[in-house]
């Protein structure tokens, strides 16, 4: 959790969300279209936050996008789905190169999503809670005029609880049952996760979104997670209490948030498996990615509209 912590700003070394409090004490950039270059990964969750705001918002020609394949070294991930193996406009061969372009000795983890200044072809930021919220914040004199509002003033308090909540015990539950390293941490972890994942069941009963009518940053955040429940965690992480498919509710939201524009057609079951099925080696040491599951369910009728009219 320790990223570059620069910021891309309509007004240098100040934000334009109040809740931010106006002046930044991190280094920014400007706000400029065709400047920056988002890389990311279809199979990475973190990186899907941000290809799914960049769809939402209409930012498809201020800020371009780089894709990465679904499995990476121990020293980065690379162009590998582009012709030569070779970025188009940066020019690299791993995303590494862009760390390095400002960082020559950067000692963390190469990570996506990250933005990328092409002039100098150097990384400006990875930090990813950071990224989708300026895209919204920093970047709407350049959105779609039709866009949501992924922030609204008037809940964004719950909101933000919401989001904390459902980073510690959802986003991050999966990843720490995954990876426990012993029985006990991998029951604690399990327990945390279900109590979280019946808490949304709970909530989504009687609103269509997160937050109520209108899909927030907090269901964008959800969604990642779990879109990739069923294909990787329900059995690579061993969260199988039940897969999403048997949770009426979370079943149903899931599917309601895949067939809105924006989000379906940034998924890639296939390269979502790939990545969790061959990188995590210490987990399946075979390196075998399963068929599975039947991917038809998520093109099934959902019902979720008749909420917002019931209300």
């Amino acid at each position: 959790m320790n990223y570059i912590p620069d910021r891309i700003t309509k007004v240098e070394g100040h934000s334009q969300d109040p809740y931010d409090g106006g002046e930044l004490d991190v280094p920014t950039w400007p706000v400029e279209p065709g400047r920056y270059r988002l890389v990311a990964a279809r199979a990475c969750p973190w990186a899907n936050r941000a290809i799914i705001v960049r769809t939402l918002l209409g930012l498809e020609d201020v800020v371009s996008l780089g894709l990465t394949g679904p499995t990476h070294d121990v020293r980065s991930w690379t162009f590998d789905l582009d012709p030569g193996g070779v970025d188009p406009v940066l020019g690299y061969e791993r995303l590494q190169q862009a760390y390095f372009a400002r960082f020559p000795d950067y000692p963390r983890g190469i990570t996506v999503p990250a933005m990328v200044d092409v002039p100098t072809r150097a990384v400006v930021t990875n930090d990813f809670p950071w990224i989708t919220h300026d895209l919204f914040f920093e970047w709407r004199d350049h959105h779609r005029p039709d866009a949501p509002d992924l922030w609204p003033d008037d809940c964004r308090e719950e909101m933000e609880e919401v989001m904390r909540r459902v980073f510690t015990e959802v986003n991050n539950g999966v990843y720490r049952c995954g990876f426990a390293g012993s029985q006990e941490a991998y029951d604690a972890a399990y327990d945390r996760l279900w109590t979280a994942l019946d808490w949304l069941e709970e909530r989504l009963a009687d609103r269509r979104y997160l937050m109520g009518e209108a899909i927030t940053e907090a269901d964008v955040r959800l969604f990642t997670t779990l879109v990739r429940f069923d294909p990787v965690y329900h059995g690579h992480f061993k969260c199988n209490r039940n897969k999403l498919s048997e949770m009426p509710v979370l079943w149903a939201y899931a599917r309601d948030l895949f067939q809105t524009p924006g989000f379906g057609e940034t998924i890639d079951f296939e390269q979502i498996k790939r990545h969790y099925y061959v990188v995590h080696e210490d987990i399946n040491p075979t390196g075998i990615v399963p068929k599975g599951p039947d991917l038809a369910g998520w093109h099934a009728p959902h019902g979720r509209e008749r909420l917002a009219r019931s209300r």
